[in-house]
């Protein structure tokens, strides 16, 4: 099948020569994501040794367009056509088209801030407004300037040394064009930026380029017939599951996807979607059930993908990472509640919520183009037409919801100080950023002037990870248990390890205890670690080939309960941050079975996240007073000790703390005296 954009290729390159700035509002189904890197590379774009760079707001959308590039130019994935994305890099010196996610994009800049390789960047997806895009979206309006000012000619492009251009956080330079400073010498060529869409605001960010110019790409190849509800549903997952029923039995073939929110609400929709199809005709019983969402293991992900047996009908029970990030065949039915699980985070409280809220119009338009790519389709949005009318245009941004520590010290390192003057194209609360400058000086990342500290800071702003799991690494090493703090890290890091499917949760939580520790969840993860590498030396020595290795280990996670591509990740992830360290001199150290050390160590690094117990058996979560409940899913939350701390104080039914570790009260005077003498 011809893609739309196909007609309009000459045109694009024309418009990318012409223009410095171009946003794309290109249709579901166009081909914008795959097939216009092809057209400027084919265009000249690459010509001496230049790079075309796309950005993802998702990992996962990274990747598989990246492969699928790679087979649609036939070449092997890491050459011309790669991808890289955080603890994962798949390119080489040979790659032309690059894809990543945009806050790779953003640690690229710490080391070369011209981006001086790429000719190209195209910001994908950009209605997601990730508190990574807005931030890129700033930075490259100034590389644009700079890189113009400097701009001599094309030809002399190929003189450009990237690393002569390295900002320095002593330097105190303030947010402007001139804190890119060119080399002597240097040429630069201008840097064409593009952004781009199925369902973009384009008029906010023209203006936020000057009046940058648009065009519009006809893209679904099929109509979509939109039904929308007479009355308000009051309870949204029996009106899917009977809209599914409905479809089933009333309309032609075709696989159904339905968006729900989160993993407890797909489990339960597709136990009863399973009940009601064991009561219909033994005709009518020709239907698969299968799922998606981000912490399902990914041997059971790519279920969603393989064709139903014959006769049968497929239902897809997703969550909006099947808006965007993945592009499932033979989708025929949409179902839309019009709701989507949000993140939240309150500056005041330190609390981090998932609540459900309504959807955008965007994020409706992305969930109906899903019905029409192969074929004419049908989206049922399960709320009447004028409650559409009624949504916002686009999701509230990332950045007005999120905790910003990273993103200032990311900021910090690449010598803008003045955060509050940055030009965010949707200025975050200013509470939020006087709350992580606030945290980032409490953990010696920035001095009691908001100047980047060295060498603390410094090292921090190098290691690609939370500032707290940054100031963790590097503590780790005065308390001889950098190997213990690693492995935590790099486990804290990923989708959820444990994996505890509803229907077998007591079973589960009997093999968890296999690995269990009574002082808590940061050394079960360390023990869980080391068992999968035990039982992968042992299965080597048994048999060294590397698919027979890979098959146990899916056995042993299975078994376990043990998401399989989480602790692969996790263990990718681990060599990547040991190989940083070792870079910044650290000496990879370990306290054995000494782990009263790498608690000390947990109280020393996360100190702001400290909990004490209340007479009435809850506890006061100590930064931010708030009333809180250990998570039922950790390991010691029956034991209610004095004192805990924890890495995520998260919403759910009421505020509770996850990934918890006891330790001594005493130990928070002695270990960040600074810190609680201003508290007292």
């Amino acid at each position: 099948m011809t893609l739309a954009i196909g007609d309009a290729e000459k045109r694009l390159v024309v418009e990318v020569r012409t223009h410095d700035t171009l946003i794309i509002v290109g249709e579901t189904g166009s081909g914008k994501t795959t097939q216009l890197p092809q057209f400027l590379f084919n265009g000249g774009f690459c010509d001496g040794g230049k790079v075309i760079g796309i950005t993802q707001p998702r990992r996962v959308a990274a990747v598989t367009v990246a492969k699928r590039v790679a087979e649609e130019c036939g070449v092997e994935l890491g050459q011309k056509v790669g991808y890289s994305i955080r603890f994962e890099d798949v390119t080489s010196r040979s790659t032309r088209i690059k894809y990543m996610t945009d806050g790779l994009l953003l640690r690229e800049a710490l080391l070369d801030p011209f981006l001086s390789r790429y000719s190209v960047i195209i910001v994908d997806e950009a209605h997601e407004r990730t508190v990574h895009t807005d931030v890129l979206l700033g930075l490259l309006k100034d590389v644009q300037r700079a890189r113009s000012k400097y701009n001599t000619t094309q030809n002399n492009s190929d003189k450009v040394n990237g690393n002569c251009s390295a900002i320095s956080g002593k330097e105190g330079i303030t947010h402007s064009p001139s804190y890119l400073k060119a080399c002597q010498g240097a040429k630069f060529f201008p840097l064409k930026l593009i952004i781009m869409s199925a369902s973009l605001d384009a008029r906010g960010f023209s203006a936020y380029f000057g009046g940058a110019r648009a065009v519009h790409i006809q893209g679904r190849q099929y109509p979509v017939d939109i039904l929308y509800t007479y009355d308000p549903v009051r309870d949204y997952l029996n009106a899917a599951l009977i809209t599914i029923l409905q479809i089933h039995l009333e309309e032609g073939p075709g696989d159904i996807l339905v968006f729900l929110t989160g993993q407890e609400e797909i489990e339960s929709v597709e136990r009863l979607v399973r009940e009601r199809i064991r009561h219909l005709p033994l005709s009518s019983q020709n239907v698969v059930t299968v799922s998606i969402y981000s912490s399902l293991p990914s041997e059971q992900q790519m279920k969603v993908f393989r064709p139903p047996p014959p006769g049968c009908r497929k239902v897809i029970l997703a969550t909006n990472i099947a808006e965007t990030s993945v592009t499932i065949p033979g989708i025929k039915y949409v179902i839309d509640p019009g709701v989507v699980k949000a993140r939240d985070y309150s500056a005041k409280t330190g609390l981090e919520s998932l609540v459900i809220v309504p959807t955008s119009k965007a994020q409706a338009l992305q969930r109906s183009g899903r019905a029409g790519r192969e074929g004419p389709g049908k989206c049922f949005r399960l709320y009447p037409e004028s409650v559409f009318f009624e949504l916002k245009d686009s999701t509230l941004p990332e950045i007005k919801r999120c905790n910003l520590s990273s993103i200032v010290l990311q900021l910090k390192a690449l010598g803008i100080d003045d955060i509050i003057g940055f030009d965010f194209m949707d200025k975050p609360d200013r509470d939020s950023i006087k709350k992580s400058l606030e945290q980032l000086i409490a953990l010696g990342a920035l001095t009691d002037e908001y100047k980047l500290s060295d060498p603390v800071g410094q090292q921090m702003s190098r290691l690609p990870l939370d500032p707290i799991h940054s100031k963790a690494i590097i503590l780790a090493t005065q308390y001889n248990c950098l190997e213990e703090m690693l492995i935590t890290v790099s486990m804290l890091s990923v989708e959820s390890i444990f994996y505890s499917p509803h229907d077998k949760l007591e079973e589960a939580k009997v093999a968890w205890k296999r690995f269990s520790c009574l002082e808590g969840d940061h050394i079960t993860l360390i023990n869980v670690y080391w068992a999968s590498v035990e039982f992968i030396e042992k299965n080597k020595i048994k048999d060294g080939r590397v698919k027979a290795i890979e098959g146990n280990l899916k056995k042993w996670c299975r078994e376990n309960f043990i998401n399989n591509r989480s602790l692969r990740h996790a263990q990718d992830v681990h060599s990547q941050i040991r190989g940083h360290v070792q870079q910044m001199g650290l000496t990879v150290n370990s306290c054995g079975d000494d782990m009263l050390q790498f608690r000390r160590c947990l109280a020393a690094s996360f100190f702001l996240n400290a909990a004490l117990k209340q007479p009435d058996g809850s506890y006061r979560a100590m930064e931010s007073g708030q009333r809180v409940q250990i998570h039922p899913s950790s390991m010691i939350s029956g034991t209610k000790p004095d004192c805990v701390i924890y890495n995520e104080l998260v919403q759910t039914s009421r505020p509770y703390l996850r990934y918890v570790t006891r330790i001594d009260p005493l130990w928070l005077p002695e270990l960040a005296p600074q810190y609680y003498a201003a508290q007292t």
